[in-house]
C-alpha cells in the first residue's frame, strides 16, 4: 500500500521535506524492542503495567447475559466476501489501547521489534499462546494468516496489507515482516492488527477458507461457540483455561461466563424483548425510540437503565453516500444540489428530538477535522494542488446549507435548481430531465433498516419538489449487503467511522484503487488523483502535528468534492440495560463496551427477586 519511490520523491519535493529525509538516511537505524508500540510518541502504559485504567482488574467472572443482533446469519467465516457472517473473531498479534490515539500492546505477541525507519517489524509470540485444541500458536500460523487473507479474504485485506513485501519465519515463535515503498510509521501497527488463524485447522481435509461455513471455527480467544441455530441464535461460553486470561491487556475484560445472542429481523421487536426481560442490554441507535419507547415502569423505577456513554473515538459522521460510479452523480453540481435539498434542522427537531448535530467533517468532533481556512502546514500541503482542487478549498470554510427548519427551504431549493440547471438538467412536464438526452433524473435510496423510512421520506419529498424521481427501497439484510458489495445503489445511508490516527485505511475509504474493488468501503466511488496523493501524504506523516495538519487537508478536499450529504453525528453511545451490571469508573476515549462490564451478583439477585430498589 506504499507509493513507488518516484512518487515518494515527488511528494517529498512538494512538501519540502527532502532535506529532512536525507538527514534521517544518515542517522543510525536504531532497533527498538518493547512490549508496545505507538504511532507517535510513547505508549501511555509502561512495560510493567498490570491493567488498563479503563478496566476493573477485580471484576468478578460469571453470569449469563442475553444480547441481540439484527438480521440473520448463514456463516461463521467473517473474513470472506460471502454470506451473512457472524461469530467469534480471531485474536490479533497486538491489542489497541482504548484511551490512546493509536497504540498497541502485546496480545499473541509478547514483544515487538522495529528499526527507526519502521521498514520492518518482528513479533515474538508468547510461548503460552495456544488454540483451543491445545496446539501452540506459531510463526507458521502468522505467515499462513497473511497469505490466506490477502488471497481469499475480504478485499480490504489486500489493500490493508499490500505494503508487506515479505514475511519470514525466524524461529518457531518469531516472525519478521518487511515493508515496501515509502516510509510509513503505521505499517508495524497495521500488521499488529492481523487476525491470526490456525493453519493446521484450515488446511485439514475438507475445509476451504474461501467458502461459508456453519462449523464453529477453531479459535484462541476467551470464548467459544457452544450452541447455535442458523439465523436464530448463538451461545458463547467462556473458555475456563484461556491462556491469555491474566495478561495485562485482558485483566478486567471478558467477564461473562455465558452469552446468548438472539437474532431479530425487526428492531421494534428487539426493544419489546428488552422491556419484557428477554434481553439484558441493547445499544440504542434510534433517537426517536430513545425519547419515546422506554416510558415504562421498569425505567421509572430504576430497574431498566438508560445511559449515555461518551465516545470520542470515531470522529466521522452518518451521511447519505452518493454513488459517483453512476453517471448522474459524476457532476459535483448535482451532488451539491442534493445537499441543498436536505433540511437537517427540521429532521433533528421533528424526528431526532434535538439529540444530534450536523457534521461538517469526515473527522467531526476531533482535532483532525478541517475548520476555518487552511493555515500552516495544512496550507503548505494544499498549495501544491492549487488548480487541481476547487478554489473554495482556499477561500471558503466548508459548510452544509443552513435552513429555516421548515422542512423545505424555498431559498435552498432555488439554489439546488440553479446547480442542477448549470449541470445540464431542466424541468419538463414537472419532471427533471437531462437537456440533451431527455432522460429523467431517477434516484433510489437503498436501506435495510425499515426504521429509517421516516427519516428518508422527508428528504425524498424535497427531491421530488425539484422534479427528481426519488424513491426508497427497503431490502433484507442479505440483499442489502450483496448490493453494497456490487455497488448496486444510487444513495445509501452509511457511517464513515474514523480512526484517531488515520493511515492506510484511508485508501480503502477514498482511494481510486478501492473504487472498483467489490466490497470495498469506498461507497462513493471516489477516483481522484489528488485524494490519492493526499492519502499518501497523510500516511507519511512523521509526527502527530504533521498527521493532524495533513488529515485536515485531506478532509477539506473530500468535503469540497461533495460526495456525501452529512446526516448526523453524536459524541456518545446510548445503552439501555437491566440493572444487573457493574461498570468501570472510567470510560475510555473510544467509548464503553459490554466486554468491559460484569454481572454484579448483588444487583442481579435484587433484579431477579425485585426485593429492594437498585443502587
Amino acid at each position: 500500500m506504499r507509493s513507488l519511490p518516484t512518487i515518494l520523491f515527488a511528494i517529498s519535493l512538494l512538501l519540502g521535506v527532502g532535506a529532512r529525509a536525507d538527514e534521517r538516511a544518515n542517522e543510525p537505524n536504531q532497533v527498538h524492542k518493547a512490549h508496545a508500540i505507538a504511532m507517535h510518541g510513547e505508549p501511555e502504559y509502561g512495560p510493567d503495567f498490570t491493567h488498563f485504567d479503563y478496566l476493573n482488574p477485580d471484576a468478578p467472572k460469571g453470569g449469563f447475559v442475553r444480547l441481540s443482533s439484527s438480521g440473520t446469519f448463514d456463516s461463521f467465516n467473517r473474513y470472506i466476501p460471502k454470506g451473512a457472517a457472524v461469530g467469534i473473531g480471531y485474536q490479533t498479534l497486538m491489542l489497541d489501547g482504548e484511551d490512546e490515539a493509536f497504540t498497541q500492546y502485546g496480545l499473541i505477541a509478547e514483544s515487538v521489534e522495529w528499526p527507526e525507519d519502521r521498514s520492518w517489524v518482528i513479533f515474538n509470540l508468547r510461548p503460552e499462546a495456544r488454540w483451543h485444541d491445545g496446539v501452540p500458536i506459531t510463526a507458521d500460523d502468522v505467515i499462513y494468516s497473511l497469505a490466506t487473507l490477502r488471497e481469499k479474504g475480504l478485499p480490504q485485506f489486500r489493500f490493508y496489507y499490500s505494503s508487506v513485501a515479505s514475511v519470514e519465519k525466524e524461529g518457531p515463535r518469531r516472525v519478521k515482516f518487511t515493508f515496501s515503498g515509502a516510509v510509513n510509521r503505521e505499517l508495524p501497527l497495521i500488521v499488529g492488527q492481523l487476525p491470526i488463524m490456525p493453519k493446521h485447522y484450515w488446511e485439514a481435509e475438507g475445509r476451504d477458507f474461501s467458502k461459508t461455513t456453519l462449523e464453529p471455527p477453531l479459535t484462541s480467544g476467551p470464548y467459544r461457540i457452544s450452541d447455535f441455530e442458523a439465523g436464530r441464535f448463538i451461545e458463547l461460553e467462556r473458555v475456563k483455561d484461556f491462556w491469555g486470561e491474566d495478561l495485562p491487556v485482558n485483566r478486567g475484560r471478558n467477564n461473562f461466563d455465558r452469552m446468548r445472542i438472539d437474532f431479530y429481523r425487526d428492531e421494534t421487536v428487539v426493544r419489546e424483548a428488552l422491556k419484557a426481560g428477554d434481553i439484558d442490554v441493547f445499544s440504542e441507535y434510534s433517537a426517536k425510540d430513545w425519547a419515546l419507547s422506554y416510558n415504562v415502569p421498569a425505567v421509572r423505577d430504576g430497574w431498566l437503565i438508560k445511559e449515555k456513554f461518551e465516545d470520542h473515538s470515531s470522529g466521522g459522521m452518518q451521511a447519505y453516500f452518493m454513488n459517483t460510479r453512476r453517471a448522474k452523480f459524476q457532476d459535483w453540481r448535482v451532488r451539491r444540489a442534493m445537499a441543498y435539498a436536505y433540511d437537517f434542522k427540521w429532521v433533528n427537531k421533528n424526528l431526532y428530538y434535538g439529540q444530534y448535530e450536523q457534521p461538517n467533517s469526515y473527522f467531526y468532533g476531533t482535532e483532525l477535522a478541517a475548520s476555518g481556512l487552511p493555515t500552516g502546514e495544512e496550507l503548505d500541503v494544499l498549495e501544491r494542488f492549487r488548480g487541481r482542487v476547487p478554489e473554495e478549498v482556499f477561500t471558503t470554510p466548508y459548510f452544509m446549507p443552513d435552513t429555516d427548519g421548515s422542512g423545505w427551504s424555498r431559498a435552498n431549493l432555488k439554489t439546488a435548481f440553479k446547480l442542477l440547471a448549470d449541470a445540464g438538467w431542466e424541468v419538463r412536464d414537472l419532471q427533471l430531465v437531462h437537456v440533451e438526452t431527455g432522460e429523467p433524473l431517477r434516484i433510489e435510496i437503498l436501506t435495510a433498516q425499515k426504521s429509517l423510512e421516516r427519516v428518508i421520506l422527508p428528504y425524498i419529498r424535497n427531491l421530488k419538489r425539484l422534479g427528481i424521481d426519488a424513491r426508497l427501497t427497503v431490502v433484507d439484510t442479505s440483499q442489502y449487503i450483496n448490493r453494497l458489495r456490487e455497488f448496486d445503489f444510487d444513495l445509501t445511508i452509511s457511517s464513515s467511522s474514523q480512526s484517531l490516527s488515520p493511515g492506510n485505511e484511508q485508501r480503502e475509504f477514498w482511494g481510486s484503487a478501492a473504487a472498483d474493488q467489490p466490497d470495498s468501503r469506498n461507497l462513493a466511488g471516489i477516483k481522484d488523483p489528488v485524494v490519492d496523493e493526499l492519502i499518501d501524504i497523510v500516511i507519511a506523516a512523521p509526527d502527530r502535528e504533521s498527521l493532524v495538519a495533513r488529515t485536515r487537508a485531506l478532509d477539506r478536499v473530500l468535503l469540497w468534492g461533495h460526495y456525501t450529504v452529512p446526516n448526523l453525528a453524536a459524541p456518545f453511545d446510548r445503552y439501555v440495560f437491566w440493572n444487573m451490571f457493574g461498570q468501570p469508573e472510567k470510560t475510555p476515549v473510544r467509548g464503553t463496551s459490554t466486554s468491559f462490564w460484569w454481572v454484579d451478583p448483588v444487583k442481579a439477585e435484587a433484579l431477579r427477586t425485585r426485593r429492594q430498589p437498585p443502587s
